[in-house]
């Protein structure tokens, strides 16, 4: 199975593409979608838009897992994340590939055994389980293999998606 997880932002959209076939994993790609401060929304989300189509394309996954946006405090940012993160859901929507969204707990859950396990534990089991030399950078990137990682384990039981 293979699965691309994405971390939705509009600033930053992680992206993690990975292969789950007989409890094993192998990291396909990951990286981040980078629109520029000072151009208009609609231009930054539609260039989220395009490169995340073309990725989909390139990498053809089985399913896209994306992660439910949790913000306490600044409700600017909350809204604009929440815009990155539905031309995301569309985008993926639009390949034909399900889309499966997780909490934030069932992310560090799924992959560090711990739902309140802080960001350094989980990229470090990021690590870890894909058998990567070093955290993958950005924060965004490592953030959506988590993400697929979770989704990987679904199947097996650990935890349980809600399809978009």
């Amino acid at each position: 199975m293979i699965v691309f997880g994405i971390d939705p932002g509009y600033a930053l959209t992680g992206y993690g593409v990975i292969e789950y076939k007989g409890n094993r994993f192998r990291v396909i790609d990951y990286g981040v979608v980078s629109t520029k401060p000072g151009i208009p929304m609609d231009r930054r989300l539609l260039q989220i838009a395009e490169e995340l189509e073309v990725l989909i394309a390139q990498t053809k996954p089985d399913a896209v897992a994306i992660e439910e946006l949790f913000f306490s405090r600044n409700v600017t940012t909350a809204i604009a994340a929440a815009q990155g993160r539905g031309v995301a859901i569309v985008t993926a929507a639009r390949s034909g590939v399900p889309v499966y969204e997780y909490t934030p707990m069932q992310v560090k859950q799924a992959v560090s055994g711990y739902g309140k396990a802080d960001k350094k534990q989980v990229q470090e089991m990021v690590r870890i389980l894909l058998a990567l030399d070093k955290v993958p950078k950005p924060d965004d990137a490592a953030d959506a293999l988590a993400i697929a990682i979770c989704h990987a384990h679904a199947g097996t039981g650990w935890t349980s998606g809600r399809m978009v």
